[in-house]
């Protein structure tokens, strides 16, 4: 298996929302969209994203009603530091504050308005 790209579909209430929020507070950009779809990218990020609308008829009909909960959207950053303040700054809802875990990961996390959590991560650097 050669795997030439990765894509995060998440069904959300509001595509919109989730579009304006990933583009304005992380740098996505819309690819392609239409009502109720989004198909986002980054030229730097490791995993593109798409955004549907509930209820679209894209979707098997199991899956129509269902919305994205439950899972973490990770990205790993450079100057977390940085990061955390241009976005305190520009009024993201910040839902989580930064810290670091004992086995050397410093994060913190937003919530979008569909209730995606998006978690910005750096590795510490353990002195010797």
């Amino acid at each position: 298996m050669n795997v030439s790209t990765s894509t995060l579909s998440l069904t959300v209430a509001d595509v919109d929302a989730s579009r304006a929020f990933l583009c304005t507070h992380l740098g996505y950009q819309v690819a392609m969209a239409d009502d109720g779809f989004a198909s986002l990218t980054r030229e730097d990020a490791a995993v593109d994203i798409v955004l549907l609308r509930k209820g679209t008829e894209v979707l098997p009909a199991e899956q129509r009603d269902r919305e994205a909960t439950g899972l973490i959207l990770a990205l790993t950053v450079t100057d977390l530091d940085g990061e955390e303040a241009r976005l305190r700054a520009a009024g993201a809802p910040i839902t989580m504050p930064l810290r670091e875990e004992p086995w050397g990961e410093r994060l913190f996390q937003m919530t979008d308005p569909n209730g995606i959590v998006v978690q910005l991560v750096e590795w510490a650097v353990k002195e010797d």
